[in-house]
C-alpha cells in the first residue's frame, strides 16, 4: 500500500519554540518537518499544526506556522480531543431531500458515501510518546489511516521516542521516513514537481 497524494492530509503536532531546544534531535526533527510542508504544499495535500498549551509553550516554529492552513491550540495532549477530526472531516454538505425520512441503513449509506476523500492522515510530531501518539491513537480509532513520519518526530528521550514508534505500530499505524512520503507522493520522476521535492530532500 502507497500514499497517494490525493488522499492525503499533513498533521504536524506542536513543534513549539520552546519545547524544541528540549527534544532528542531537535533541528533535524524540525527540518524534516518543514521540508515535509513543502512538499505536500508542491502537491496540493492540505497542511494542519497543533500547538499544546500555546501560553505556555509558545507558538510552533514560525516558519512551519506559515506552511499551515490552521494550527490548532489545544490543552488536551490529543488534537482529536480538541476539533482536529472536524477539520480533518468536515460535516458533510446537505444535499436535496430529507435523509431522515430514509430508513436508517440507508441513511447511514449515505453518509459513507460522503466519507471524506483524504482519509490517509500523515502525521509528525513532538512529543512522540505524548501528543503525537495520543492524537495518532484517536485518529486510528476514529477510522482514519495512519502514516507515522519517523524521522520528524521526537521526544526529549530517544527511549520515549523509540516505545511510542513500538505502540503505533502495533495499533496499525504505518511508520514512514520523509523521503518515503515525498516519493509516495509524486510516484514518478515524470511529476512536474519532481525537481523541486528533489532539491528540498537532498
Amino acid at each position: 500500500m502507497l500514499l497517494d497524494a490525493s488522499e492525503s492530509q499533513l498533521v504536524l503536532v506542536d513543534y513549539q519554540e520552546r519545547l524544541m531546544p528540549a527534544i532528542f534531535e531537535g533541528a533535524a526533527v524540525l527540518a524534516n518537518a518543514r521540508r515535509l510542508a513543502r512538499i505536500a504544499q508542491l502537491v496540493d495535500v492540505p497542511v494542519w499544526g497543533t500547538e499544546q498549551n500555546p501560553s505556555r509553550l509558545g507558538p510552533n516554529d514560525a516558519e512551519l506556522r506559515a506552511l499551515c492552513r490552521r494550527t490548532l491550540a489545544k490543552m488536551h495532549f490529543s488534537a482529536a480531543e480538541e476539533g482536529l477530526g472536524e477539520w480533518l472531516r468536515p460535516a458533510p454538505k446537505p444535499q436535496g431531500g430529507n435523509a431522515r425520512s430514509l430508513p436508517k441503513h440507508l441513511q447511514k449509506a449515505r453518509e459513507q458515501q460522503q466519507a471524506p476523500e483524504r482519509a490517509s492522515i500523515v502525521i509528525a510530531g513532538c512529543e512522540a510518546h505524548v501528543c503525537l501518539l495520543q492524537t495518532a491513537l484517536q485518529l486510528i480509532e476514529d477510522e482514519f489511516d495512519v502514516w507515522v513520519v519517523t524521522d520528524a518526530c521526537s521526544s526529549r528521550t530517544e527511549r520515549n521516542r523509540d516505545a511510542a514508534f513500538d505502540r503505533l505500530a502495533g495499533a496499525g499505524a504505518e511508520l514512514v521516513t520523509t523521503e518515503m512520503v515525498a516519493f509516495e507522493w509524486l510516484r514518478g520522476c515524470e511529476h512536474p514537481a519532481f525537481k523541486d521535492m528533489l532539491g528540498l530532500v537532498k
